[in-house]
């Protein structure tokens, strides 16, 4: 005898599997935002804390500069990517922030948050009088290709430095969690990041390597408490405008905003509305900006995890990743004051691992489209090399005269071959 089935189980049966497809498809995506945002708070939300400190910021006031980036930059990328369906990270200025070091500490905070807000102005009006995309279009495909590959290179080279780190068991933890990716990579391509993250953090919580002593403060006790944004009422002054604004506007566009663009050329993305993205960015900025935003602009390096063939094999679908890291922002945002500290944690050789292993992919698609057009390989070589190197040269930074001697080397030997 056939046993009654209610229709509503029957429907939810019918459902349960598509919605598990689903899930399982966009879990690379999801993971890749994940650790988008996990490389982001461990590494470049640093020089923010270092920042504060040599400002002498309360506790309230640095939390707060910490929700304002971490809102703005969740926000700015969920509503792109969701809008224009690619994935879109938005970051804060992080050259900005080493600029902020030594620069906080002869100007009010006051007088900064009134540099932030020209910062902010200058980068908006860029962005909706459609320069920045005029810029974007004069410069050939294979130099910002090339430009990726010289700003992710370190990162992979960094993978391979740990075995030199006198940190105990440091280069162990690299050793093991870089074969174990191989491993990992050999089986499923799609889920190798996760399962070498998941090695790394077993291994670190059960032998303990990698952690620097000294640098965990264990007698504290921690608690877990929503971040209150402070405001902070702007002043302005020729000083901060020249010492601050103009050098944070101008790191925001070379060193965050051009990279950030050819980040998504690179993955395939060549209908990215450029204007849009940075006047987005710079209007997110200047309303965050008296609450600490020092600037929020698209990502390069965390990017180039969410754009690559390991967020998503279709390239249709990685803007999921964009939308998820946004949300582990603003999650994370919420609670940044008291979150800061758990990811300072996490050992040095574990994130840099795994941030060089995540970007592999993005520095060989990097090389390969750099090298593409025959007449441009060598522009393309000097543009690598140079913006490798990663100096600083009249304050700007490597990846801003990776473009421009490479621009230059394109214009001038193409004339000698003409």
């Amino acid at each position: 005898m056939k046993t009654p089935t209610s229709p509503l189980l029957s429907r939810l049966g019918k459902i349960d599997k598509p919605i598990f497809d689903l899930g399982k498809d966009y879990f690379p995506a999801v993971l890749a935002g994940l650790i988008a945002v996990l490389i982001s708070y461990a590494g470049p939300m640093l020089l923010m804390v270092q920042a504060a400190q040599a400002a002498h910021l309360n506790k309230d006031l640095s939390s707060s500069w910490l929700w304002a980036v971490s809102i703005g930059s969740g926000f700015c990328s969920i509503a792109l990517s969701y809008r224009y369906k690619i994935p879109i990270i938005c970051a804060w200025n992080t050259p900005g922030a080493a600029l902020l070091v030594t620069g906080l500490m002869t100007v009010p905070y006051n007088q900064a948050i009134g540099a932030y807000l020209i910062a902010a102005a200058i980068t908006f009006l860029i962005g909706a009088t459609g320069a920045f995309n005029r810029l974007m279009s004069a410069i050939p495909k294979s130099l910002c290709a090339a430009m990726l590959a010289g700003i992710l290179f370190r990162f992979g080279v960094e993978v391979f430095a740990n075995t030199h780190s006198e940190i105990k068991g440091a280069p162990w933890l690299t050793a093991i969690m870089f074969f174990a990716y191989l491993l990992y990579k050999r089986q499923s391509a799609r889920y190798a990041i996760v399962l070498t993250l998941m090695t790394g953090v077993m291994i670190w919580g059960t032998v303990d390597w990698g952690t620097q002593t000294g640098n965990l403060d264990t007698d504290t006790a921690w608690h877990l408490t929503f971040t209150k944004p402070v405001w902070s009422a702007p002043e302005f002054s020729l000083k901060a405008i020249i010492s601050l604004g103009l050098p944070l506007a101008i790191l925001c566009l070379t060193g965050q905003q051009v990279p950030g663009i050819a980040v998504l050329r690179a993955a395939g993305f060549d209908k990215t509305p450029t204007s849009k993205l940075i006047s987005t960015t710079g209007l997110t900025s200047l309303i965050l900006a008296p609450f600490g935003a020092h600037g929020i602009n698209l990502a390069a390096i965390t990017a180039a995890i969410c754009t690559g063939p390991e967020a998503h094999q279709q390239l249709e679908k990685r803007w999921v990743a964009g939308v998820a890291c946004g949300i582990f922002y603003v999650l994370i945002g919420c609670f940044a004051g008291s979150l800061k500290d758990l990811f300072l944690m996490l050992p040095h050789a574990l994130v840099s691992t795994v941030a060089g292993l995540a970007l592999l992919g993005a520095i060989q698609n990097g090389l390969v489209n750099a090298m593409a057009a025959p007449e441009e390989r060598e522009a393309a070589l000097i543009t690598f090399i140079v913006t490798a190197s990663n100096f600083t040269l009249l304050g700007l930074g490597a990846a801003c005269w990776g473009i421009l001697l490479g621009v230059a080397s394109h214009l001038l030997l193409r004339k000698s071959r003409n």
